[in-house]
């Protein structure tokens, strides 16, 4: 009888475990399926109404000429950048967490997009790298003439904040709570260099940093996008890669070390590579905050610590979140299209306060 009982309980853990998967896998299919939802919303929202039916002719090439100038030139090159910036974003915020074992960690809440902000304020001010179209003045007609020399820019700055975080954590020994207070130090310090140079630039230059820095999805076209998506394909397949790394991660970096986690090298590696995309994605559609903290919570709510899940289910969940908030700048004030950078940081700021005053202190 005794053998008979120890055999069931293998099983039975079998069971369990099969339970659990299949439990992961239905999220992931809810949130592609929310995902997608959105998308196809996103593609009916805007000044001029359009059915669903309208939307999937005009995808497949059916239609009018009108429905599918708005919607191949409109609206699909401004959701397909809500995608991959959502996606970028809440993978950063996901993996940062992670591996700097801070719940409150996101390329905004660290500074990084302030840096990157910075440094492609700089490219477009002091090297010509941004410019208004035909020298019109009219916001709406900025113009990255040399997106390449941006990107860069933008990318070292988001470096030189990563390397900046990674010394105050591994070098001074800094807490949780204390990284937070040295990402809003840092977040200001780069706001002011990208006021300083505004200050230093002509009108039309100030005007073009300033509607940059609003944050706008329709900016980036399809070459802008498709960097952004290769650029974020290639980061998920590292994050996945290092999978298993960062369920190690989770009970500390000593156990990490003593199950053979070269943390010494995937820490600052995930941070580099958090920084190049979020750099990428404020390049090109200007800063949108705290995507990557509302995304990565949702998700640890609903699939938990497991980062075989928890990394696509972020992704997706960042993806429908910028996805919906697009819906609402266009939707609330047509036909006007508010900054989404904006409204972003308008419904995320309460959810970090909320974070902060649930575990009592910054940490």
């Amino acid at each position: 009888m005794k053998g008979s009982e120890s055999s069931r309980i293998p099983e039975r853990e079998e069971k369990a475990y099969q339970r659990y998967l299949r439990r992961k896998w239905l999220i992931l299919l809810a949130m592609a399926a929310v995902t997608l939802a959105s998308f196809m919303a996103s593609l009916m929202a805007g000044s001029s109404d359009l059915s669903l039916r309208e939307v999937a002719a005009a995808l497949f090439g059916g239609g009018t000429k009108q429905t599918r100038t708005i919607v191949w030139n409109v609206r699909l090159p401004r959701v397909c950048a809500a995608v991959a910036v959502g996606t970028a974003l809440a993978m950063c915020g996901c993996i940062m967490q992670n591996v700097l074992r801070n719940p409150l960690a996101s390329a905004s809440t660290l500074g990084v997009s302030q840096g990157a902000s910075f440094g492609a304020a700089v490219s477009i001010v002091c090297m010509g790298a941004g410019s208004q179209l035909n020298g019109g003045s009219s916001l709406g007609a900025l113009n990255i003439t040399n997106p390449g020399l941006v990107t860069l820019w933008a990318f070292l700055g988001g470096i030189v904040t990563t390397v900046l975080i990674l010394f105050l954590y591994r070098l001074k020994g800094m807490t949780p709570p204390a990284m937070v207070l040295a990402g809003v130090a840092v977040s200001s310090m780069f706001s002011g260099g990208t006021t300083l140079v505004q200050y230093f630039a002509d009108d039309v230059m100030v005007a073009t940093v300033v509607y940059w820095t609003f944050g706008n999805l329709g900016r980036a076209g399809w070459g802008e996008i498709g960097l952004i998506g290769i650029l974020s394909g290639l980061a998920f397949l590292f994050f996945m890669f290092h999978r298993w790394n960062y369920n190690a991660m989770e009970s500390g970096t000593d156990t990490a070390k003593s199950l053979g986690v070269p943390v010494e090298i995937l820490v600052p590696a995930s941070m580099a590579v958090c920084a190049l995309i979020a750099s990428a994605s404020v390049a090109f559609v200007g800063c949108i905050h705290f995507i990557g903290l509302i995304a990565a919570h949702i998700m640890r709510r609903l699939v938990g610590n497991d980062f075989r899940f928890l990394i696509p289910a972020a992704a997706l969940c960042g993806a429908a979140i910028l996805l919906v908030s697009d819906i609402a700048c266009r939707v609330l004030i047509p036909p006007v299209v508010l900054p989404i950078g904006a409204l972003t940081s308008f419904l995320g700021a309460p959810l970090f306060l909320y974070l902060i005053m649930r575990r009592g202190s910054v940490g």
